[in-house]
C-alpha cells in the first residue's frame, strides 16, 4: 500500500504537473473593458457591462436554464496588442470547477494565442488550484520586448464576474488588428457549440474558427437546453450585424417531433429580421453508440433528413442563402475515438469538426 501512495503522487514526482509559484514579479493590473483592449463573443457587452451572452432582460422571456447559462462565457475574447515581457491575469469565477468529464482548464480557465488574425498560435493555459473560485496565472514570463497580437479565450463552462490583465510596469498596449469586417458570425446550439468538453478553451470548434476566419463569433451553445425555442429565435435576431447564423441544435432535440416543429419556425422569425443573412443548418456529429443502436442510428438519419429537405424546399421557394451541412461526416474515420463519452468531442474531435466546417463556411461568407 505504501508504495501505490506513493507511485500515484504525481505532484511530488513530476515538477510540470505542480502549479508555478507567483514569485514576485510586479505587474500594472488593467480592466479589458477599457481601451484599448477588446473584447469579443458578448453580444450586450456594451449596454450592460457584464461577460454575459444574452441579454439581462430580453424582451422575450428565456428559459430559466437558458437564462442561467448565458453566463458561462463560452466564446468570449479579450484581444489586445502589447510588448510585454510578462503577462498574468487574475479570475473571480461564478463557480468553482464541478465537471468529471471536462478539465477544469476548459471549464474554468482561461488560454493564451499570440499572433495576428490567420497566424496565431497556441502559448499557454491558466494554471491554478480547481478548488478555487478566485486564482491569479502568468501567462507568459521572460519573452523578448516586442509587440505580439494577444488572444486570451475565456472559459467555456463557468461565469466570469472579474478578470484583470497584468502586464510588466514597462510594457505598452495598443489596439489588435482589425476584424476584416463588423459582422458577426452567430452559432446556436447545444453542450457541443458551447465547447463540452474541450480541454481548454481555445480547442471549442467555435474558437477554432475564430483562429481562421478574421471576424467576430458569438457562442450562443447551451448545454442541454439548445432546444429551438421561438424565443431564443426572436432574441438572436437583434443581434446587429450578423454575417452568418449556424443552427446547430439537433442534439438537444428530444423527439423528431420537436425538430420538425422547432427548426422551420426559428428560420421564419430569423428571416423576417434579416431576409438575406446566411443560415446554415448542421445536423449532429456521430455518437459512438449508434454502431450498436439501429434505433439512434435510424432517428438520427431522420432527422438529419428532415433538416436537409427543409433547405432544400426553402431554397426552391427562393432563399438562397440556407445552406444545410451533413455533421455526421465531420468527425471523419474512428469517429469513436472523437469524444470524451462518446457524444461530447475531444479535442481532436473538435479540430476534426473545425476543418470540416472551415472550408464551407468560408465559401459561405464569400
Amino acid at each position: 500500500m505504501k508504495n501505490q501512495q506513493q507511485s500515484s503522487d504525481v505532484l511530488k514526482l513530476d515538477a510540470n504537473m505542480r502549479i508555478p509559484q507567483l514569485g514576485d514579479q510586479q505587474f500594472e493590473w488593467y480592466s479589458p473593458m477599457e481601451q484599448p483592449f477588446s473584447l469579443a463573443g458578448f453580444g450586450w457587452l456594451r449596454e450592460e457591462q457584464l461577460y454575459r451572452r444574452l441579454p439581462v432582460n430580453p424582451a422575450w422571456k428565456l428559459p430559466e436554464a437558458v437564462d442561467n447559462l448565458s453566463n458561462c462565457t463560452a466564446g468570449g475574447q479579450i484581444r489586445f496588442t502589447t510588448n510585454a515581457v510578462s503577462l498574468s491575469i487574475k479570475v473571480k469565477l461564478a463557480s468553482a470547477a464541478n465537471m468529471y468529464h471536462m478539465p477544469a482548464t476548459g471549464q474554468c480557465g482561461f488560454d493564451c494565442y499570440i499572433g495576428d488574425p490567420g497566424e496565431q498560435y497556441y502559448y499557454s493555459t491558466a494554471r491554478y488550484d480547481a478548488k478555487q473560485t478566485e486564482y491569479e496565472s502568468v501567462m507568459f514570463t521572460d519573452m523578448e520586448r516586442a509587440d505580439r497580437s494577444i488572444t486570451l479565450n475565456f472559459p467555456l463552462y463557468q461565469g466570469v464576474q472579474e478578470v484583470w490583465i497584468g502586464l510588466d510596469p514597462s510594457a505598452s498596449i495598443s489596439s489588435p488588428p482589425a476584424y476584416d469586417n463588423s459582422e458577426k458570425i452567430i452559432l446556436y446550439g447545444t453542450s457541443i457549440t458551447q465547447g463540452g468538453c474541450a480541454t481548454r478553451p481555445g480547442m471549442a470548434y467555435p474558437n477554432i474558427l475564430s483562429r481562421r476566419v478574421n471576424m467576430e463569433f458569438l457562442n450562443l451553445g447551451f448545454s442541454g437546453n439548445g432546444k429551438g425555442e421561438p424565443e431564443l429565435a426572436h432574441v438572436i435576431a437583434e443581434i446587429p450585424d450578423p454575417a452568418c447564423l449556424v443552427l446547430d441544435y439537433e442534439a438537444n432535440c428530444v423527439s423528431t417531433e420537436l425538430l420538425q416543429t422547432t427548426l422551420p419556425e426559428f428560420i421564419r422569425i430569423y428571416r423576417n429580421k434579416h431576409p438575406y443573412t446566411p443560415i446554415l443548418v448542421l445536423s449532429c456529429i456521430t455518437y459512438a453508440k449508434e454502431r450498436y443502436s439501429k434505433s439512434l442510428t435510424l432517428e438520427k438519419e431522420e432527422r438529419k433528413q428532415f433538416q436537409r429537405q427543409t433547405v432544400e424546399q426553402l431554397r426552391e421557394k427562393g432563399d438562397a442563402n440556407i445552406y444545410f451541412f451533413d455533421g455526421s461526416t465531420l468527425l471523419g474515420d474512428n469517429a469513436h475515438e472523437c469524444t470524451v463519452d462518446g457524444v461530447h468531442p475531444t479535442d481532436l474531435g473538435f479540430l476534426r469538426m473545425a476543418d470540416g466546417l472551415t472550408p464551407f463556411l468560408k465559401k459561405i461568407l464569400a
